[in-house]
C-alpha cells in the first residue's frame, strides 16, 4: 500500500474549499514562489489556517499539533509538516 502525500495542489484545494476566497487566492503563480510565500502575504489569516488544518486531519485521518499552525508561515512549511504526521508511524 503507498503512503499518501500532501502537495501544493492539495493545500491550494483544502485552502480555496475552507476560505472560500476567489479561485486562486493568492496560491497561483510560480509553485517555489508561492512556496516560500508567508500566508499573511497571499491573504490567509490563522482562522483560515485552523479551519485547513481541521480539514486536513478529517480528509487525511491525522492530528496535527497546535504548533503546525503556529509554526507554518508558508505553504512549504505547513506541506513539510503535514508530509511528516503522514509518515511518522502510528502510536
Amino acid at each position: 500500500m503507498s503512503q499518501p502525500t500532501f502537495t501544493l495542489d492539495d493545500l491550494k484545494r483544502i485552502l480555496l474549499e475552507g476560505s472560500g476566497a476567489p479561485e486562486g487566492g493568492g496560491l497561483d503563480g510560480d509553485a517555489q514562489d508561492v512556496l516560500d510565500t508567508e500566508f499573511s502575504d497571499i491573504g490567509y489569516d490563522s482562522l483560515a489556517l485552523l479551519e485547513t488544518a481541521s480539514r486536513i486531519e478529517r480528509e487525511y485521518g491525522i492530528d496535527l499539533d497546535e504548533s503546525v499552525i503556529g509554526d507554518a508561515s508558508t505553504p512549504r512549511a505547513f506541506i513539510d509538516a503535514v508530509g511528516d504526521h503522514l509518515v511518522a508511524p502510528a502510536a
